[in-house]
């Protein structure tokens, strides 16, 4: 069994900072396609069809990945596969930024899925690996902060790039970033080894590579924990993608003023994704989830039903939605991250990975199908989503209680 090493306060919020900010980079660069979809669509003169592919792309290559490295990812020591994946996401991003035109951007985007994919379970790999039970969801909360600091300043600096230098230089800016918060990894992150001899039980283990994947799956808790992600991500991402080009097209909001949306509701994020943890941490995952679920539901339907209304009002509104439909992860990765064996934590979050991948380019994807524009350049049909977005959520919460708690 692995040996949660101790560390001390400062350590540990070191390590974890550091975490974050991978974590931050490829978020960002999730993240970063959203505002954009307006000057995509009229660069690359494409619809919202094209665009909803060109968002699950990514999260489609990430699923697959997520999928290959469960089947070795617990042989390898977590840190340098870690930071080689790490690595490769830098080089995609890069021509993403090198694209000339939108097959090459779908290729580079697939590849950035593919590395990028992979990047979310294995931080929390090692959240788990290094961080004990009784404070998993404050370590969650200060590694979704990442998703904050993202719309904080990521999202807005992007879109200043955008309108300055074209839509090319914010994957540039990102790929940048990643070649120096790699040279912090490799300094600052230990290594994880521990896991290593209890990972591998038998003769018949060693001699095949799925037998690790095989024992996940054959247990029912980790089913429900699966399902239970893929809900959250299926109730987020069939809205999401689409708040950009709805905030334009029927609400009203330029496009110039699309950046405070963003640093409202990331500066609020940031406060409240760490609260959000500290309150998992005290009343219990499962609670502290079901109730921030219940919170998210309004603004699902509030995001997805909105006429034209001024940007002050708008700004509230949006602010609403970022912390609680992501806010919703905290506690639900506290619980997941903690619904394993840690000899099996990283194919099993590997697997996590690829089902949230999975989930949320499915998502994007029927999501894209179910609205169009009519001839007006009106998104129509966005409440639909919202009402399935409630489902899901609906769904996941009676899902969440019945997730077993086991290291």
């Amino acid at each position: 069994m692995t040996v949660i090493q101790p560390l001390d306060p400062g350590r540990e919020r070191i390590l974890l900072l550091t975490l974050a900010g991978i974590q931050f980079a490829h978020i960002l660069d999730f993240m970063v396609m959203m505002p954009l979809g307006p000057i995509l669509v009229r660069e690359l003169a494409i619809g919202t069809h094209a665009f909803g592919l060109l968002v699950s792309a990514y999260t489609f290559s990430g699923a697959a990945t997520g999928l290959l490295a469960a089947t070795f990812v617990d042989r390898f020591e977590r840190k340098r596969l870690l930071l080689g994946a790490f690595a490769l996401f830098a080089l995609a991003t890069l021509a993403c930024g090198l694209a000339p035109g939108f097959a090459s951007l779908m290729l580079a985007r697939c590849a950035a899925g593919a590395f990028g994919g992979v990047l979310g379970s294995m931080v929390q790999t090692m959240v788990g690996d290094l961080i004990p039970f009784e404070r998993r969801g404050r370590a969650s909360g200060v590694i979704m902060s990442a998703f904050a600091l993202s719309t904080v300043a990521g999202v807005p600096a992007s879109l200043a790039l955008a309108s300055h230098f074209g839509w090319r230089a914010p994957f540039i800016l990102i790929a940048a970033l990643a070649a120096g918060l790699l040279a912090l990894g490799w300094r600052l992150l230990p290594a994880l080894r521990g896991h290593l001899a209890a990972a591998v039980t038998s003769e018949a283990e060693r001699a095949h590579p799925l037998s690790a994947m095989g024992a996940v799956l054959r247990d029912a808790n980790h089913l429900r924990a699966l399902l239970f992600v893929a809900l959250i991500m299926f109730s987020g991402f069939m809205v999401i993608p689409y708040i950009t080009l709805y905030s334009v097209a029927n609400v009203g909001i330029r496009q110039d003023d699309l950046y405070l949306i963003y640093l409202a509701g990331g500066c609020a994020t940031f406060f409240t994704s760490r609260l959000i943890g500290r309150l998992a941490d005290r009343h219990g995952k499962v609670r502290t989830y079901r109730l921030v679920a219940l919170c998210s539901m309004a603004p699902l339907l509030i995001q997805t039903h909105l006429p034209p209304v001024p940007l002050w009002l708008m700004i509230i509104l949006s602010t609403l939605f970022f912390v609680f439909v992501p806010g919703r992860m905290v506690p639900a990765m506290a619980l997941v991250t903690s619904a394993v064996q840690p000899r099996l934590r990283g194919t099993f979050l590997s697997l996590i990975g690829a089902t949230q991948q999975l989930a949320s380019g499915a998502a994007a994807f029927l999501g894209g199908l179910v609205i169009a524009q009519d001839a007006a350049g009106r998104i129509v049909r966005y409440d639909w989503v919202g009402y399935m977005a409630v489902g899901a959520t609906v769904l996941a919460m009676a899902l969440a209680g019945r997730i077993k708690v086991r290291s």
